[in-house]
């Protein structure tokens, strides 16, 4: 019987912790504080994240910012988006990559993913560019690289800026190299459930040291190194505590993402071996993933009807940490502000059947999950397969 049901749970322990942490970054802290600068002016911390993250995704340089929704502005603002300018994004994707969009002025717009990845769809590009496109952000949803060749060829030749969102992407690699050697800008996100955190906190890779020096400007209230007001922006700088507390999580990234590794080959393996869901799916040309979730699609036409949300709460009773993928950006009240007149979210989904899909019939399952041992990825597959096996069908099957 499902624990939903007043059955026994599947698991009566949690998963590992997240953040993990111990005296490593006690000591980091004090560190900085110690130091007596507490901003990134005069302070260590900062610029020793900056070079440390720029190693790790073989990038020319890297700016530590407050935030992934502020990193996502900057670049923008980098890219010189304008009120009216157009910027296409995946459908499928947290909501700020089309508000960051928004709060410059621009106008996003959403097209379908691929039905494998769930990246934005390199072949939805030309029905969707105009004489005012700008820019296009493709999104490494959990940590799975888009089509990196094909969008920044596309790109090339429309004479559109390409900005990565790779606010799940720690670590991840295109052709066996980091993402800071692919040319553009990317942003990332150390908010708390990310694989790397600080609570909260970003950072941008830049493509070379001219970029660099123009977003530290930006980034700095529009102010020069010599305090010259150069141009109107804002204060995204992170302090030097923050940036104490991720170069101690920074060195626990290597062995976290090889526990992840490994334990998502069993996962994904014993998860094939379930009728009814579909992994999602990961381009060879991405040589390596952090494993930021693990994502499957309920797959209506063999489950006959099951609700997700219905599946989750079984799966959170069972003791597993799931919950379903958010709505593509078109279902959310947050992106018609100030979204193109006359257009409709039933327009929009006919466009992206794939978004709709992700949107409505996927799960996910955190990283932690995949921190600790084998027994807890056997549980999570066991959980997933007693809840899809129990739960009543509706006996109908959602519109493509």
């Amino acid at each position: 019987m499902l624990a939903l049901n007043g059955g026994p749970k599947v698991r009566t322990h949690s998963f590992p912790r997240w953040p993990e942490y111990d005296e490593t970054e006690s000591l980091a802290l004090a560190r900085a504080l110690q130091q007596g600068e507490w901003g990134r002016h005069g302070g260590k911390e900062v610029q020793a994240f900056e070079r440390e993250f720029a190693e790790l995704h073989q990038a020319p340089a890297a700016l530590a910012v407050t935030n992934g929704s502020h990193a996502l502005e900057l670049a923008l603002e980098l890219a010189g988006i304008e009120p009216g300018d157009e910027v296409i994004v995946p459908a499928y994707t947290f909501v700020a990559t089309s508000t960051a969009v928004q709060r410059r002025g621009g106008v996003p717009v959403p097209v379908d993913v691929t039905p494998d990845t769930f990246c934005l769809d390199p072949a939805a590009l030309d029905a969707a560019v105009t004489d005012r496109t700008r820019a296009v952000i493709p999104v490494h949803i959990g940590g799975h690289v888009a089509d990196m060749d094909a969008i920044t060829a596309w790109a090339g030749v429309c004479g559109v800026t390409v900005i990565q969102d790779a606010a799940q992407a720690h670590g991840a690699t295109w052709h066996g190299k980091g993402l800071g050697t692919l040319g553009s800008v990317a942003t990332f996100s150390f908010q708390s459930t990310k694989v790397l955190t600080a609570g909260e906190g970003g950072a941008l890779l830049l493509p070379d040291e001219d970029t660099y020096e123009n977003a530290w400007i930006r980034h700095n209230c529009g102010r020069t190194r010599q305090l010259h007001l150069a141009t109107a922006s804002s204060n995204f700088r992170i302090s030097e505590l923050t940036a104490a507390l991720l170069r101690a999580q920074l060195a626990r990234f290597n062995d976290q993402n090889a526990r992840r590794a490994a334990r998502y080959t069993e996962l994904a393996a014993a998860l094939r071996e379930i009728p009814g869901i579909r992994l999602q799916g990961r381009d060879p040309r991405c040589t390596s993933t952090p494993h930021y979730m693990t994502t499957f699609i309920l797959d209506q036409d063999e489950l006959g009807g099951l609700d997700r949300d219905t599946v989750t709460l079984a799966l959170l009773m069972e003791g597993i940490p799931a919950f379903g993928s958010h709505p593509p950006l078109y279902r959310t009240d947050a992106f018609w502000t100030g979204a193109t007149e006359g257009t409709q979210p039933e327009d929009m989904a006919e466009r992206c059947p794939h978004a709709e899909r992700v949107g409505r019939d996927g799960v996910l399952i955190p990283h932690q999950a995949l921190l600790g041992t084998r027994q807890d990825v056997d549980d999570v597959a066991t959980a997933v397969a007693k809840v899809l096996a129990e739960l009543p069908r509706t006996g109908t099957t959602p519109a493509a």
